[in-house]
């Protein structure tokens, strides 16, 4: 494979990079190029000569969505792929050698993707319903392929580093859903929230000086909400949310503990199951049954549950916050179960649904094993 004078061709404005002693191109491709050029139809392939995982199709309509509902503000991190042909850099000025140029690359080459197939197939997917979009561009990492191995290897070194980021820190930096906006918005107006929400990472150290997960938190005020992702949240219900918090926290001597500085965070999380995320999700579902089926508007049932033993000893938990193995839960089923000894304590009737998830309990049909 060497660089050559090519008569048909595609042509990339690009900048030439050395990495581990090879060139690499930085290229930019209009987004109506990238479906006829990065072919993907592997599925059939066997693992051990494909150079990618197969493409989990499920996940390209949200993605495609994604640009197609934001066209003035979507952004996509850069395709990586190789080159299996003839290519040849031609830079603009060949007197100071530059890096800045043409990428030439053959019309008979393949281009292999070896990071982003999704986001590929995602454009394809929003061209069809914008086509306009076509003559926006998207950067393109292009390294030469040597053989099947070496494209194997990047896909493994592209990936094996990879981190997602939390979810926490999703909601965070999210300015678009409106529950995410409102979560936020809570935790700044409520002082208790927002001295002990940790808004970053993905579970809670032992010794961790924070109390809630803001993922935590936007899943309860989802709850009480009963709202979903991108749902018009009102100022109303941002002032019910505030209220919820707020005689939540009266409504918790152990949280009035932390807060005096009496009981530290880790020693609440050690000993009882109002400092894990399945206590306050479960809330919300007490809080909306409150509210909107029972017209308690100012959660004056939360006045008992300071009468509710919650230590983490109490079998009363074990197979719904607990696990049998000892361990807190926060799967759905934990939370419903947990919800549901809640509503009782606190004097609350279970809905018919409510009843048959608790005989199912009883019956050993859920378990958590």
């Amino acid at each position: 494979m060497q660089e050559s004078v090519l008569d048909f061709s595609y042509n990339f404005p690009a900048i030439r990079g050395i990495q581990a002693g090879r060139h690499y191109y930085i290229a930019m491709c209009p987004l109506k190029l990238i479906p006829k050029v990065f072919l993907f139809n592997e599925e059939e392939v066997p693992p051990n000569f494909r150079s990618q995982r197969v493409l989990n199709r499920a996940r390209i309509p949200k993605i495609a969505q994604y640009i197609v509902e934001n066209p003035n503000d979507y952004v996509f991190s850069s395709l990586t792929a190789s080159i299996d042909g003839v290519i040849n850099f031609v830079p603009f000025d060949e007197r100071k050698n530059s890096n800045i140029g043409q990428l030439v690359v053959s019309m008979d080459s393949r281009f292999l993707i070896n990071d982003g197939q999704h986001r590929r197939a995602a454009i394809e997917e929003a061209l069809k319903q914008k086509p306009e979009l076509g003559d926006e561009t998207i950067s393109v990492v292009f390294f030469l392929d040597t053989n099947l191995q070496r494209s194997q290897q990047m896909f493994s070194d592209l990936n094996k580093h990879a981190v997602n980021s939390t979810r926490s820190i999703g909601i965070l930096y999210d300015f678009r859903d409106p529950l995410a906006l409102a979560t936020k918005e809570i935790v700044d107006k409520n002082q208790f929230l927002r001295k002990y929400t940790d808004s970053e990472s993905p579970t809670l150290a032992s010794l961790s000086p924070k109390l809630f997960m803001l993922s935590s938190i936007y899943s309860t005020v989802k709850n009480l909400l009963r709202k979903s992702r991108n749902q018009v949240i009102t100022t109303e219900e941002i002032q019910l949310s505030l209220a919820f918090w707020e005689t939540l926290y009266n409504g918790i001597p152990e949280w009035q503990l932390v807060e005096k500085k009496e009981l530290s965070p880790s020693k609440l999380r050690r000993d009882y199951i109002t400092g894990y995320s399945i206590f306050i999700e479960a809330m919300g579902h007490v809080g909306a049954t409150l509210y909107y089926d029972l017209d308690d508007k100012g959660f004056e049932h939360f006045k008992k549950l300071s009468d509710i033993d919650w230590l983490k000893t109490n079998k009363e938990w074990l197979g719904r916050a607990i696990s049998k193995a000892g361990r807190i839960s926060n799967n759905g089923e934990a939370i419903r179960l947990t919800t549901n000894l809640i509503k009782s304590r606190l004097g609350i009737e279970l809905s018919q649904d409510d009843k048959k998830f608790e005989l199912r309990f009883t019956e050993g049909v859920i378990s958590d094993d």
